[in-house]
């Protein structure tokens, strides 16, 4: 009976490492982490010791196609942000265009101003262009024509060709009776050309240097668009009251007027 019983105790001891041994050994790795490439998403997997292992090939493409998309996103944004300056810079020059075409058509009717619309006196031609038409007798017809030939090369859109013929033409007639047009007509020439520091120089000495002229009002409202243009506004809105004030009649002071309200 004691025999039988130091039997059993021997069986019942055995038992715990019997059943460890039946356990087969596996990687722990696979009970702790069955997701570890879900877990750890594309910057690799976590070890035994918590280091992190390097990207597989597939992480690698996928990381390099992230940045390309992050590049090609900047790159359509700075493409956007030209497409619309370039946009605003047509919608500029097809404005000033129109503007030209209109001022044209008044021309046309107007190219021959009467004497009364010269300066009058040595005061109203202060500030002529420097270099001065030779002494001597004028020639009202050669100067017409003059005048003429250079008006009809911006009807012809030769706006180089006609920025030249103008300048000539002040340079050779100063004291002409068209020497207010032109000089006028020479600032909607460089502002047709995109030149507004010239443009604003011209459209100036219109009143500087002719201020009886009729083109006065006019010049004054195109020199405070040109200021607008240049990021002056309160220079542009002290021209604009300048023009609604003095000429209130004129439709230039119509014009602005308008402005005024927008600025």
């Amino acid at each position: 009976m004691r025999m039988i019983r130091s039997t059993l105790i021997a069986l019942a001891l055995s038992l715990p490492n019997l059943a460890v041994a039946a356990i087969p050994i596996t990687d722990r790795s696979a009970y702790e982490q069955p997701y570890a490439g879900a877990d750890q998403g594309m910057s690799g997997t976590a070890t035994g010791g918590g280091a992190t292992a390097p990207l597989s090939a597939q992480g690698e493409l996928f990381m390099q196609l992230q940045q390309m998309q992050e590049e090609i996103a900047t790159l359509r944004g700075l493409l956007e942000e030209q497409q619309y300056e370039l946009s605003k810079l047509r919608q500029e020059n097809l404005e000033r265009y129109q503007t030209l075409d209109s001022r044209l058509n008044e021309g046309v009717a107007a190219q021959a101003p009467s004497p009364s619309t010269a300066p009058a006196s040595s005061e109203s031609r202060a500030g002529a262009p420097a270099a001065q038409e030779t002494a001597g007798q004028a020639d009202p017809e050669q100067e017409k024509l003059y005048y003429e030939a250079s008006f009809d090369l911006i009807k012809a859109r030769d706006f180089d060709k006609a920025q030249q013929a103008f300048s000539a033409f002040l340079r050779k007639y100063p004291n002409s009776q068209y020497a207010g047009n032109a000089q006028y007509w020479l600032g909607e020439v460089h502002l047709v050309q995109g030149d507004l520091q010239a443009a604003g120089k011209a459209f100036a000495l219109v009143s500087h240097s002719y201020p009886e002229h009729n083109k006065v009002p006019d010049s004054l409202y195109k020199l405070a668009d040109v200021e607008r243009r240049l990021g002056n506004a309160d220079k542009a809105r002290g021209i604009l009251q300048q023009v609604v004030a003095q000429y209130p009649k004129s439709s230039a002071a119509q014009l602005a007027q308008q402005d005024l309200g927008k600025l």
